[in-house]
């Protein structure tokens, strides 16, 4: 996996905040759809950025302020990404009015923040 450094790291994760800001309460956005609204780091080839940037989105919401609200991100299949939180995750989305199905996924065309 290509890493950035920890500068590119640093103007990235606040970019990815700054985006993850503006899905409104009771919508959610996908790690990738979050990527795509970023430019690729300086220094980071295009294709590389649209095979890790995801990820990448990630490890900044795994390291974001209290205000920022990450519950709001979700992964492409429409479910929460397995990790410790996960059921925070799910408790925050609800009382925000977001629904799961019976498959624990969320209806991203009823819930999908358009950008």
């Amino acid at each position: 996996m290509l890493y950035l450094s920890p500068a590119q790291m640093s103007s990235f994760q606040i970019q990815v905040w700054n985006v993850v800001c503006q899905i409104p309460s009771g919508k959610v956005a996908t790690y990738g759809q979050i990527a795509h609204h970023l430019t690729p780091p300086p220094g980071v080839a295009l294709d590389a950025y649209l095979k890790f940037g995801a990820r990448w989105v990630g490890t900044a919401l795994a390291k974001c302020p209290d205000d920022v609200p990450w519950q709001r991100v979700i992964n492409a299949k429409g479910k929460i990404s397995l990790r410790e939180n996960g059921a925070l995750q799910r408790l925050l989305l609800e009382s925000e009015g977001v629904c799961f199905d019976q498959n624990q996924k969320i209806d991203i065309k009823r819930f999908g923040w358009e950008g």
